[in-house]
Formats: structure tokens, C-alpha cells, sequence
């Protein structure tokens, strides 16, 4: 299954709703999608429906996080690696 991106408003939040397998490629469209938004604190990433990332994919989210930008709906496994990531 490819990839999706779904973009919705939510008050001064833009939510990017992704869905099914997240792997490499999927980086520079949502650097371009991020590109759009004058401050990455008010970007959300839904992780809802995403199946499977990639490493690539893990370690872009760790640096989405630090720059300000709110994941929610992380799956356990997701979150369990980025926090190894980080250590």
C-alpha cells in the first residue's frame, strides 16, 4: 500500500493526516508540505493509519519533533523507536 496525505484545518493548527506505508520517499513531500507553513509549531502529523515507517521515515519524525511539530496518534512501536533514536 502507497502512502497518503490528507491536509486538514484545525483552529491555527494544519493537521497532515498520513496514512499506510511511510517510507523514505514520503520525506520530501512532506518537507515541501512543511515549507508551506510559516511555523513548523503549528503543524501536526495524525499518525493514525500509518501501517509502517522506515527507518529514513523514524528519524525524520525525531527532528519533525524537534523542531515543534506535534505527532499524534503514534503508534507504540513508532514511539518506543524514535525514543531509542534519541538516546
Amino acid at each position: 500500500m502507497a502512502f497518503r496525505i490528507e491536509t486538514a484545518a484545525r483552529g491555527r493548527f494544519t493537521v497532515f493526516i498520513l496514512s499506510g506505508r511511510i517510507e523514505k520517499e514520503a520525506i520530501a513531500e512532506l518537507k515541501r508540505l512543511f515549507e508551506c507553513q510559516t511555523d513548523y509549531r503549528d503543524i501536526v502529523l495524525d499518525l493514525k493509519d500509518v501501517g509502517v515507517i522506515d527507518r529514513d521515515v523514524m528519524r525524520f519524525f525525531v527532528s519533525c519533533e524537534a523542531d515543534g511539530v506535534k505527532l499524534e496518534n503514534c503508534a507504540s512501536y513508532i514511539r518506543e523507536w524514535m525514543d531509542r533514536e534519541k538516546d
